[in-house]
């Protein structure tokens, strides 16, 4: 290369100069291969090449899988803020109807969500004045609601935390969101021994927010926390 004339002395001497430079670059390098391929002709398979190639590749796969378990990392840390943030705020208020309130509120804003509706079931209804004061935050549902609300007409086992999509949401639980709700996020609750259980449901109008193959360990963890919470107000 050094005798050929076509070659620039300039481009050579930066070549000389900085050799990582070319080591570095993917495009120049695959470009030196392809050319050293080319003049050994086609009747010789170089096998450091394809050696080469197959490392670049699982070099690329192993780059690919680095970033989606970064980005993963990440999703995580934000979510575990996010309902550190949420339990944080609803644990501030001191009367049962500021906690409510702030339930649907400050802490729905922090979840990104567009409804937020505690569902207990007694023996009473909506039309107790203590609920209808609460504006729509609470709702009293007969003993079994949550129980056929939770199967949406399925058998089996009801889990604690139920992701799912929402076709024609149901005006009870979402109030004057239904019409825009997408998704639902719908947490059961355990009050102990001899009470009703509740539900709580987070309503989204994004159709794709809460998805069945999502995770639902840092739901599960603030439906625990709110049981809790619900213990000493019903106490």
């Amino acid at each position: 290369m050094s005798s050929s004339p076509k070659f620039n002395d300039t481009l050579r001497k930066a070549i000389l100069a900085k050799p990582d430079a070319i080591l570095d670059d993917q495009d120049v390098m695959h470009a030196l291969i392809a050319a050293n391929e080319k003049a050994m002709g086609s009747n010789i398979i170089d096998l450091r090449g394809i050696a080469m190639e197959r490392l670049e590749a699982r070099l690329d796969r192993l780059e690919d899988t680095h970033r989606s378990v970064i980005a993963a990392a990440y999703d995580n840390l934000a979510g575990t803020n996010q309902i550190h943030r949420a339990i944080l705020r609803m644990l501030d208020p001191l009367e049962f109807e500021d906690f409510l309130g702030n339930l649907r509120g400050e802490v729905a804003d922090i979840l990104n969500v567009d409804a937020v509706t505690l569902a207990l079931e007694s023996a009473q209804n909506d039309s107790d004045p203590v609920v209808e004061h609460l504006g729509g935050a609470l709702t009293v549902v007969e003993p079994g609601f949550i129980n056929s609300y939770l199967a949406n007409g399925r058998s089996g086992t009801n889990r604690q935390v139920t992701l799912r999509p929402v076709h024609g949401a149901n005006e009870r639980m979402h109030g004057p969101a239904s019409g825009r709700i997408g998704s639902e996020a719908c947490l059961r609750l355990d009050f102990g021994p001899g009470r009703l259980p509740g539900l709580l449901v987070m309503g989204s109008e994004d159709p794709e927010q809460f998805m069945p193959q999502q995770g639902t360990d840092l739901l599960g963890f603030f439906a625990g926390v709110f049981e809790r919470s619900m213990r000493h107000w019903l106490s």
